[in-house]
């Protein structure tokens, strides 16, 4: 009449609990996504993103060095440049003297190697039509002109101190092409965190208006349809085979299917990232007391860790890493 098997036992107390977990949270685990803005003398909160701020080059610097002692495994920086100096080539990725490379230096010579200093490794912040590549005439993403301003952009960026790119863009054989690229440039230890699957999602807009983007239409031919799951174990494979160091998922709560899959068949670490919808959702929610702030953000992050992600880009990173 009663269970010879007690399982509850093994939860009885916290301390029990915490010998037995089967996924843990540490602050190396998490990277925190920061922006840094041209043309702005104080740093601008996100409307849509609570918390999250546009930096200049001195509050970017403050507040990486806050998150870096509070033990984040590493900094991913976005740059958000004028929009007069928008083109449609995305000029401004590969300037030196443009807002993402001038914020990338001043972190490494803040920094150092005390972090791992990522850069975002994408045209969509920079161009005028706020797609992630060079259009033709008709206005689709040219592939492969795309890939040639890809391997500027990342020499760029790994001269101006990067320790990882962040290729974002989903063009068809960037992973290579970057690669190529830095090799030649004499960049051969600098890594590639590669955007491996990136989903079309409805989850961006905050992130749309963090950067200021300027997109007309939508990415659905080169991001990758949510309806798939097949296609990101091929496209984790196509760049795992063109030298990926890292490879990433993305959004990180709506494809934890996907991020599990990717982290069985991997042979290098894998990377998830919690995008802004995912935190503004939260964040309202929490707002109007529906749910446990805090709680729910340490559930979402070890619910990424359970699925698989050996890092994971959130905003919450410095938080949560100063809690932990």
């Amino acid at each position: 009449m009663f269970p010879a098997d007690r399982p509850r036992r093994l939860r009885s107390t916290k301390a029990l609990r915490r010998l037995v977990a089967e996924t843990s949270l540490e602050p190396r685990h998490l990277v925190l996504p920061m922006f840094v803005a041209d043309g702005i003398g104080a740093p601008r909160e996100i409307s849509s993103m609570p918390g999250v701020y546009q930096h200049t080059l001195d509050t970017l610097r403050a507040a990486a060095t806050e998150a870096v002692k509070a033990g984040v495994g590493g900094l991913m920086l976005f740059g958000v440049p004028r929009p007069e100096d928008k083109d449609a080539a995305g000029s401004g990725a590969t300037d030196p003297d443009g807002i993402l490379n001038r914020g990338l230096r001043a972190l490494r010579d803040e920094l150092g190697d005390a972090t791992v200093l990522m850069a975002d490794t994408c045209l969509d912040e920079f161009t005028s039509h706020g797609h992630c590549g060079v259009l033709t005439a008709d206005g689709t993403v040219d592939n492969d002109a795309t890939l040639t301003r890809y391997v500027d952009m990342a020499v760029a960026q790994a001269e101006s101190g990067a320790h990882l790119l962040g290729p974002s863009g989903m063009m068809d054989g960037q992973v290579a092409a970057i690669r190529e690229g830095l090799d030649d440039a004499g960049h051969a230890d600098i890594g590639i965190l590669a955007y491996a699957a990136k989903y079309a999602s409805a989850f961006y807009g905050p992130f749309r208006e963090a950067v200021g983007s300027t997109l007309e239409g939508d990415r659905r031919t080169y991001q990758q349809d949510p309806a798939n799951r097949r296609e990101s174990l091929r496209e984790v494979d196509l760049d795992l085979e063109e030298g990926a160091d890292i490879v990433m998922v993305k959004p990180a709560m709506s494809y934890l299917d996907v991020l599990r899959e990717v982290a069985d068949m991997s042979t290098v670490p894998v990377a998830a990232y919690q995008i802004s919808g995912e935190y503004s959702m939260i964040t309202a929610a929490a707002q109007n007391g529906w749910i446990d702030r805090d709680a729910a953000i340490l559930e979402s992050l070890l619910s990424i860790r359970r699925a698989g992600a050996d890092i994971v880009l959130t905003y919450w990173a410095a938080e949560v890493a100063a809690r932990l």
